[in-house]
C-alpha cells in the first residue's frame, strides 16, 4: 500500500519520467529495448544540464540544496504543468521544523452565514484533506447530509468512494481522479499527517479504483469547471463550479456550483431546493444539535 511518505518524490519523479518518450524531447533512437517507459534518468540529467550522478542523488531524494534552477530545468524537462511544478517544489522541501500535522481548521462565523445565505445553487467550504467543513442546505440536498454523518467521514474523498455518489455523477472516474490527485497534492505539502495516512490506507485497502489511482502519483488543483449529474430526486442537471481560497484562509477552498438561467437544471435546483425544504419541515435535519 503506497501511503504518503518518503518514496514520493522518487515515485513522482519516476511516473513523469515515464510518460515522456525520448521522441517527445529530441533524442536520437537508440538501439534495443528499453527496459524502462520514457526517459531515464541519466536522459532527464542529460537535457536539464545536470550529472547523472546528481539527478540519481536527487531522485532518491537526497534533495538537501538543491537549487531552483536545478527544479525548474527538471520541470522543463518533464513537462511539468504549474500544479505538477509546486508539488516538485513541496516534495523537495526541507521538512525540519515543518509541523507533522496541518493547524485545526475552523470555518469563521462571517464566511459560515454567507454559505447559509446562498439558496439558489449548492455550496461547500473544504479544508485540508478535503474535509467538508460546512455545507449550506443545499448541498446537503445534492450530495449527502454531511452534518448527519460521524465527524471523521465528512470528507469529500470518502464520499466519492462510496455507493451514493457513483450514481450522482454523470463521469464519476474523472471526477474521483482529480479529487484524488488533489489529495496527492495535499500529501506534498503534509506527507506525515496520521489524518492523511489513515484516510489512504482506509481507501486503498477498500477501493481499487483509489489505490491504482494513488499510485499514479497525479496532481491537480481545482479551480473551475462543469460536471453532468444524475441526481436520485430530479435526474439530469449540468452545473459550473468556482473554487476560491477565501482571504486570510490558507488551507480552505469555498466551491461554489453555479447554473446557466431558467435552464432545465436551474429548474432541478429549485425543485430540489423545494423538496429539502418540506422533508426538513416534515422530519427535521438529522446531525443538528
Amino acid at each position: 500500500m503506497d501511503n504518503p511518505g518518503p518514496g514520493d518524490l522518487r515515485e513522482f519523479l519516476r511516473t513523469r519520467r515515464a510518460r515522456i518518450s525520448p521522441d517527445d524531447v529530441g533524442l536520437p533512437p537508440q538501439l534495443g529495448t528499453r527496459r524502462v517507459p520514457g526517459l531515464r534518468r541519466e536522459e532527464v540529467a542529460l537535457l536539464a544540464g545536470i550529472s547523472a550522478e546528481y539527478y540519481e542523488r536527487f531522485e532518491r531524494g537526497r534533495t538537501k540544496g538543491v537549487s531552483s534552477a536545478v527544479l525548474d530545468a527538471v520541470s522543463r524537462v518533464l513537462a511539468l504543468d504549474a500544479a505538477e511544478r509546486d508539488h516538485l517544489y513541496a516534495l523537495a522541501a526541507p521538512t525540519r521544523g515543518q509541523p507533522v500535522s496541518p493547524p485545526t481548521q475552523r470555518v469563521r462565523p462571517g464566511l459560515r452565514r454567507i454559505v447559509d445565505s446562498i439558496t439558489d445553487v449548492p455550496v461547500l467550504v473544504l479544508g485540508h484533506r478535503s474535509d467538508v467543513l460546512a455545507a449550506n442546505p443545499l448541498a446537503r440536498a445534492f450530495y449527502t447530509d454531511f452534518d448527519a454523518l460521524a465527524p471523521n467521514d465528512r470528507n469529500m474523498v470518502r464520499y466519492l468512494f462510496g455507493d451514493e455518489s457513483r450514481e450522482l455523477y454523470d463521469d464519476w472516474a474523472a471526477t474521483a481522479r482529480t479529487v484524488v490527485a488533489g489529495l496527492r497534492k495535499y500529501a506534498g505539502r503534509y506527507p506525515h499527517d496520521p489524518k492523511l495516512a489513515a484516510l489512504v490506507g482506509d481507501l486503498s485497502v477498500r477501493d481499487p479504483d483509489f489505490r491504482r489511482w494513488w499510485a499514479a502519483h497525479d496532481v491537480y488543483v481545482r479551480d473551475h469547471g462543469s460536471k453532468r449529474y444524475h441526481h436520485p430526486v430530479v435526474g439530469e442537471l449540468e452545473l459550473g463550479y468556482e473554487a476560491f481560497t477565501p482571504a486570510g484562509e490558507v488551507g480552505l477552498t469555498l466551491g461554489i456550483h453555479s447554473v446557466e438561467p431558467d435552464s432545465p437544471s436551474q429548474q432541478a435546483l429549485a425543485l430540489l431546493a423545494g423538496w429539502s425544504s418540506q422533508r426538513v419541515r416534515a422530519v427535521g435535519r438529522p446531525g443538528t444539535d
